[in-house]
């Protein structure tokens, strides 16, 4: 085998091989071999066709895949012997096959991995946030809690914000009908985020058995586009009207929260531990940030154009298919490579700075490490040990 090594550009190389043909004849005739011992002709037993008339069918073919392995085999050759760090895969040009003779000659044009130099890490400042869990914060996530466990008790009063109301709804535009919820009512809790806040303003009041019209002009940037600008008439009919009930603080709602005893204290003992947990994650996240921020601001070297594609269509297609799961209409949105760009340069070359420093300083993660880490995440179950068991098994 021959070759010549080229640098296009401080990332791009070109590989000129040539690689006998000679050698691999006994291959193609091993494979031919192969073949015919199972290869059915008309005419013939299996096995009992001539050698010319199984080359014949098959001999193009199994030429291609022995070339093909040639080439993949020799260009690996090629790359370890001159310690190339190859980034993405090769674009290959070669005559086809059958014009071959005497030698079968490629070329193989390749980005390589680039030098990453970092700068004086000592320089670096990252300064570690503080944050402490106090009874503010428990009694704010009890608060949260007690409001997620709410029920509704009906009233005969007229509803106010707060309440949840029951009722059947027609909406037009100009005069003509654009939606309606027909003879069964729905649940709407006035004043829960998500709707125009003067439209719960005009539901409130309202008795069950009662029914109310009104008009509401929505915002020229609202959404969906549909309505945005436009005055719409809505006809409602009061069915019911209902009062939050929220639970106490007691041993049912100890209990609801998977403490078995009832114990409150040790409810509120539990909360804690779980916002430290959060404060942690959150504490790390931040260090984290600054850590690869000063990492990348430091470090100065190309990108290879073919990882900078690969995190760009990752990108791309992880954005697509959460719009997805969201209910978007993707035929209204177009995606473009440059939106993802300078996202995917950060990620990119953050990935290759890290891959070095791991490289370098032969980091690997213990069995202790890797236990922490399984049970922090085992903490947000309800049962953690179970988790633990799963996941280490």
């Amino acid at each position: 085998m021959a070759l010549n090594v080229e640098t296009i550009s401080k990332l791009e190389r070109r590989i000129t091989i040539t690689v006998p043909l000679q050698p691999l004849e006994a291959q193609i005739k091993q494979r031919l071999g192969q073949i015919s011992k199972t290869a059915k002709f008309a005419g013939f037993r299996p096995g009992k066709a001539p050698l010319g008339l199984v080359n014949q069918q098959y001999g193009d073919q199994v030429r291609d895949e022995v070339y093909s392995g040639a080439v993949e085999k020799s260009f690996g050759d090629a790359v370890e012997e001159n310690k190339l760090r190859v980034a993405g895969y090769p674009n290959i040009e070669h005559k086809p096959f059958g014009a071959a003779s005497e030698n079968l000659e490629y070329t193989a044009t390749f980005e390589v991995f680039p030098e990453v130099k970092l700068g004086d890490l000592s320089k670096i400042k990252i300064e570690r946030p503080v944050l402490e869990v106090g009874e503010t914060d428990v009694k704010k996530t009890l608060d949260v809690l007690v409001k997620q466990r709410v029920s509704f008790e009906p009233v005969k009063r007229a509803a106010k914000k707060g309440d949840r109301i029951n009722v059947t709804l027609k909406a037009s535009i100009d005069g003509k009908e654009v939606e309606s919820t027909g003879e069964t009512g729905i649940d709407l809790v006035l004043g829960e985020a998500g709707r125009v806040e003067s439209f719960d303003d005009q539901l409130a009041g309202g008795k069950a058995g009662s029914s109310k019209q009104f008009d509401i002009t929505y915002p020229a940037d609202h959404s969906p586009e549909q309505l945005a600008g436009k005055t719409v008439s809505y006809d409602v009919a009061y069915i019911s009207v209902s009062q939050p009930k929220f639970p106490e603080i007691d041993a049912d709602f100890a209990k609801s929260l998977g403490i078995e005893d009832g114990d409150v204290e040790k409810m509120k003992a539990e909360i804690t531990e779980s916002l430290k947990q959060e404060v942690a994650k959150r504490v790390s996240a931040k260090l984290k940030e600054q850590v690869f921020k000063a990492l990348t601001d430091d470090a100065d070297f190309e990108i290879p154009s073919v990882l900078l594609g690969t995190e760009i269509n990752r990108m791309m297609q992880t954005t697509e298919q959460n719009l997805k799961q969201r209910g978007a209409d993707l035929s209204n949105i177009k995606l473009e490579p440059a939106m993802f760009e300078d996202q995917a340069k950060r990620s990119t070359k953050l990935r290759l700075i890290l891959g070095e420093l791991i490289n370098t300083n032969g980091l690997h993660a213990s069995a202790d490490q890797i236990r922490a880490m399984v049970d922090v995440f085992a903490q947000s179950f309800e049962r953690p040990t179970d988790v633990v068991t799963c996941v280490l098994r």
